[in-house]
């Protein structure tokens, strides 16, 4: 029987092709060698055009991880005073309580930011539609975006965690290889969540390609519930006063299931707490030794997943990519959706190209899972927490109590700015980015480039808010404050909306990325982290503004206190310089990043 000769050649000429194609070690270098030359070309553009810009966000970086170390060195300094060096009775359980706690919630973070930021790498990019034309091994693309999620995702956790490690080891006198071991479990640490957010990614897309907004939002309810549990457990407390040594002793047993030897946040923290102190007089005493178990412990794990997420990649990546893009279209819909309808009406005062924009992204808010997942999760938890903070009351009405509700209800303030300007560098700021790409409909319709940026600053300042309003009246009301501080806090959570989302429009029109597709790279560049930094500033100035004239100013009501050194007329008119330096401050960092960034978005050419 005869072979077809065409079908012969055809198969040889195959079979020559596969054994021509790069091996897997080669493979791996040539994508190493196109990072590094991107890389180098991205440096060199930035140094070469945007010199300034790149200075002061090092700056600030550096500023920030600063004002990090401080605040941790005198924390363990306080600590270590009051329980001892390493070595004493109660130290090793207070600080291992801290770490354990503190390396939980950031390996929770990791797991989520890896996912999603690897969803949009490997789903939603045009690289990687290019590259799956190529002959490129699934494991090999699947790894090399991972690498950069990893990069992304990570990058928080060490400006984070790094001054924190460093103030310890200052702190308690740690001896040299504390500071050798630290980055390697630091990176070691950092892997495991990540690859574990990498392959909860793939295993969603492949399984459940036509819900995945159904499953994330399910996620999203069970982290919320969870934590719930959580805080009403630590919170409910009946004999103990709260911040006492019965309440610390219940919150240390209730929070026992993060020091589960299992867990990778306890691996960190014994081997951080093992080097950090100094060896006894017992010669089979080796802290070093121990801390050095813990250390291959974790890159044992780190690279058993690694393998594990190769084999997920190779296996399920390509199928589950064709699954999520065959889709069968939906019929389309002419009416509009009731958030729509009752958006316009909301908006009438706007003109009519206004509030179309608007309403397109509100749509692509709820169309994006990521977007509202995430902010389920962390206005959800806050929510959470703002419905159980009354038990710093105690039913009691001393002055002291009242002074810690005080500073609670600004803290809360704070952290509510905090979280709004997290989600403001993450969504706002890429918006003008990924517009440009879009640019050429905008366009042709009849409608002026400052519509278009206008609309997006009223897009985030009234959609951040009204939750941000709510969390923050929430908060009042259970903590029962007085209406004046009630009126003031809502007041500055205005002024905080405003300002955030200027900065966040205006920054994004003057320092535009049209070459990069995901928004959390955007996001996480020298523009995104410029945003964030300035939004942390100006959160902290308003509240330290508004909050020190308000807590003297009420104090003294309270407690009637006439003093000599400081009359209430003074305190009030203290407190009224405070209102109006914020609404200046308010003003500068709206205006002026608007100003420039309608003037670059006028010149812009796409």
């Amino acid at each position: 029987m005869s072979l077809n000769p065409g079908t012969d050649s055809i198969s040889t000429d195959y079979l020559d092709l596969i054994e021509r194609l790069p091996t897997h070690e080669r493979e791996g270098q040539l994508f190493w060698k196109l990072r590094l030359r991107e890389s180098r070309s991205q440096l060199r553009h930035l140094f070469a055009n945007s010199r300034m810009r790149t200075s002061l966000v090092i700056s600030l970086s550096i500023f920030f991880w600063i004002g990090l170390f401080v605040l941790f060195y005198l924390g363990f300094d306080f600590v270590v005073g009051q329980v001892g060096l390493p070595g004493a009775t109660y130290h090793a359980q207070t600080v291992k309580f801290v770490f354990t706690l503190f390396f939980m919630s950031l390996q929770i973070m990791l797991i989520f930011s890896s996912g999603i930021i690897l969803y949009g790498g490997l789903y939603a990019s045009q690289e990687t539609n290019h590259l799956l034309t190529m002959p490129v091994r699934d494991s090999r693309l699947v790894l090399y975006r991972f690498q950069e999620s990893l990069f992304f995702s990570s990058w928080g956790f060490f400006l984070l965690a790094s001054p924190m490690m460093i103030a310890y080891g200052i702190v308690v006198a740690a001896p040299w290889y504390y500071y050798v071991y630290l980055p390697w479990l630091m990176i070691s640490f950092a892997y495991i969540p990540c690859v574990i957010g990498a392959i909860c990614c793939l295993l969603l897309i492949s399984r459940v390609p036509h819900l995945r907004r159904i499953v994330v939002g399910i996620i999203a309810l069970v982290v919320v519930a969870i934590a719930y549990s959580s805080i009403w457990h630590t919170l409910d407390i009946n004999d103990a006063d709260l911040l006492g040594a019965a309440w610390f002793k219940q919150t240390f047993r209730r929070f026992e299931f993060t020091r589960g030897e299992w867990l990778p946040s306890t691996w960190l923290s014994n081997g951080l707490l093992e080097a950090a102190r100094e060896q006894t007089q017992d010669p089979g005493d080796l802290p070093w030794f121990e801390s050095g178990k813990y250390l291959i412990v974790l890159l044992s794990n780190a690279l058993f997943l690694h393998v594990i997420l190769l084999w997920v990649g190779g296996r399920i990546y390509r199928p589950s990519y064709y699954a999520l893009n065959s889709r069968q279209a939906r019929e389309t819909h002419v009416h509009m959706a009731w958030i729509d309808r009752l958006t316009e009406k909301l908006l009438f005062f706007l003109p009519r190209e206004t509030q179309l924009l608007i309403i397109k992204d509100i749509r692509l808010f709820r169309r994006d899972p990521v977007q509202w997942s995430q902010f389920i999760i962390f206005f959800g938890l806050l929510m959470l927490y703002f419905a159980n903070i009354d038990r710093f009351r105690q039913h009691r009405q001393d002055i002291s109590v009242l002074a810690w509700v005080n500073i609670v209800s600004f803290l809360n303030l704070a952290v509510v700015g905090l979280i709004l300007s997290t989600f403001t560098t993450r969504f706002i700021y890429p918006l003008i980015s990924l517009e440009g790409r879009r640019f050429w409909i905008l366009g042709r319709l009849p409608i002026e480039r400052d519509s278009i940026l206008w609309g997006k600053f009223l897009f985030a300042a009234c959609g951040s808010w009204l939750p941000c309003a709510g969390l923050v009246l929430a908060s009042d009301v259970m903590l029962r404050v007085s209406m004046q501080v009630i009126i003031i806090h809502q007041f500055i959570c205005l002024l905080l909306c405003i300002g955030l989302s200027g900065m966040a429009v205006g920054l994004g029109a003057i320092m535009p990325d049209f070459r990069e597709q995901s928004p959390s790279k955007i996001a996480a560049g020298f523009g995104g982290t410029l945003n964030l930094v300035l939004s942390a500033i100006y959160i902290l100035l308003t509240v330290l503004l508004t909050a020190l004239p308000c807590h003297f100013y009420f104090m003294a009501n309270e407690s009637r206190l006439q003093t000599q050194m400081v009359p209430p007329a003074n305190l009030q008119l203290w407190l009224s310089l405070g209102l109006v330096g914020v609404v200046i401050l308010a003003a500068v960092v709206t205006i002026v990043p608007l100003k420039y960034g309608l003037r670059a978005f006028r010149k812009l050419e796409v």
